[in-house]
């Protein structure tokens, strides 16, 4: 099992659709940078996952997800509908990927990236810690994880 850290504006997908779901599960579609969308090709079922709120009024972890799917072809790539159209994707070369995640856990309370940068000695190495940390899908080190979830 692996972890990873997503992030997502809340009005997008936040903490409080997954828990609308009822245990369903929330296809994690619309990455489009590579770096990220080979760490999204990368999880596999079991993985568990950081969900961030970002770019909002209130950033931070909001809870824990799971990935249920491995990485399969995102079908909003292919839809000239979508704000996630690519032209030059096709469906015998997708370039973008998804994955199906459900909610295992929303947290009492965010924990602020304020809280975080507090504990940068014990998250050295953090990539959300990292200056211009831009990725929104990124690994999480088990040390790290470990002690993100103490802090809750």
């Amino acid at each position: 099992m692996a972890f990873w850290l997503v992030k997502s504006e809340p009005d997008e997908c936040g903490i409080d659709d997954f828990v609308a779901t009822n245990g369903g599960t929330i296809r994690w579609d619309g990455v489009r940078n590579y770096q990220a969308r080979n760490f999204l090709r990368a999880m596999v079922k079991g993985d568990q996952v950081l969900l961030y709120h970002s770019s909002c009024k209130h950033i931070g972890v909001a809870g824990v997800i799971e990935v249920v799917t491995p990485a399969y072809p995102d079908p909003t790539q292919f839809d000239p509908d979508s704000a996630y159209f690519d032209v030059k994707s096709t469906h015998d070369n997708p370039r973008w990927s998804a994955v199906d995640m459900r909610l295992v856990e929303k947290w009492p309370q965010l924990l602020s990236l304020a809280t975080l940068r507090q504990h940068s000695d014990q998250l050295d190495g953090f990539a959300l810690l990292a200056k211009g940390a831009r990725l929104s899908v990124m690994p999480v080190t088990e040390a790290h994880w470990s002690f993100i979830r103490s802090m809750r």
